[in-house]
This record gives C-alpha cells, sequence and structure tokens, in this order.
C-alpha cells in the first residue's frame, strides 16, 4: 500500500518515516490512520557454479544470523544498481548476469518494497567494504544447505522462507524447478 497523497509526514526518522491521515470510515466519522515509510531494499541469491553464497552476519546490537547479500536502495538508485553495489560491498562478487525474481511489500503499514535478485556467475574481483557495523563473512553451501538455513529461525528474510515452504509443500518437483532456476539449468 502507498502512502495517500493527502498524508502528512509527523515524523522523520533515519530509517523510518511515519506519516498521518483522516480517514472517512463506513459510518461518515473519520478516524485517524498511520503508516511508515522506509527505503526500499534489495536482496541477492548469489551462485557460483553449482553453490550459493550467502552471508553470515553480526551487526553491534545483534549476535550472528545468516542472510542473503543486500541492504536499503539510496535516494535515486535503482534497485539493480543497489543489488550490484550491496554484492560487491558485502562479498566482493560481482556479476553480469543478472534476474529480479519478485518485489514483496511485506507489510501493509509500511510503504516498503523488498526487490530479490539472483545474480549468477559471481566473480570475486575485490575484497569486501563493509560499513562500520556490519562484519560479514562469506559462506558457499549447496542448494540443500542453503534450504536448510532460510528455513531456519535465525535467518533473517522470512519472505524467503516462506517462499521455498510453499515450494516444497507443493512437491519437489516445484523445489528442483526453482534449483534450476538460480543456476539457469
Amino acid at each position: 500500500m502507498k502512502i495517500p497523497k493527502q498524508a502528512k509526514q509527523i515524523f522523520k526518522g533515519v530509517i523510518f518515516d511515519v506519516y498521518q491521515w483522516p480517514q472517512k470510515m463506513f459510518d461518515g466519522n473519520y478516524e485517524t490512520f498511520e503508516m511508515l515509510k522506509r527505503p526500499d531494499t534489495v536482496q541477492i541469491i548469489a551462485t557460483q557454479k553449482n553453490k550459493i553464497l550467502m552471508s553470515r552476519e553480526r551487526q553491534p546490537h545483534t549476535g550472528y544470523f545468516y542472510s542473503l547479500f543486500g541492504g536499503r536502495v539510496d535516494k535515486n538508485e535503482k534497485p539493480l544498481a543497489a543489488a550490484k553495489r550491496e554484492l560487491l560491498e558485502e562479498s566482493g562478487l560481482t556479476t553480469k548476469n543478472w534476474k529480479l525474481i519478485s518485489t514483496e511489500k511485506p507489510f501493509n503499514k509500511v510503504d516498503w518494497t523488498i526487490y530479490t535478485y539472483v545474480a549468477r556467475d559471481c566473480k570475486k574481483i575485490n575484497r569486501q567494504n563493509l560499513d562500520s557495523g556490519e562484519m560479514i563473512q562469506v559462506k558457499i553451501m549447496s542448494f540443500d544447505e542453503f534450504f536448510e538455513i532460510v528455513t531456519a529461525s535465525n535467518f533473517r528474510g522470512r519472505d524467503l522462507a516462506l517462499f521455498l515452504l510453499r515450494l516444497e509443500h507443493q512437491g519437489k518437483k516445484y523445489l528442483n524447478d526453482f534449483k534450476k532456476f538460480i543456476f539457469n539449468k
């Protein structure tokens, strides 16, 4: 859901802004509605040969967790450009083989889109260039290991976990088709 044009920004944060507006109810009365807005984000399933590369990360306020490479889309930056930048910064990897696989709006009270890309045939060209609040280890794994990590409790990215579990629930063929897709086979 997008924030209505008549909404007024009542708080500007570092990541989240808060908007409110009067909303006419079914009985004719008005109530104050509210939404958050935050920068869009990207996440990348990076592949190299028949392996997937992921992030095992720690931030100052957290213990270790697994996630895909990714982060915020900067102002006036296109999502694909952000994905390329984030992959290079967090892993030192690059590729010319990109495919957008989904755009998700995970919450209806937050104006925010998550773009998920597959970056196939990645090559290491640089060292990591991490923010001061990131400690990232690049982990290389099989698809089966990837599935186990993504569906575990310490993975950041519930939308991807839910997607993979739905594929598994529909039958192994669907999960195998996704595996072939990310490796472009």
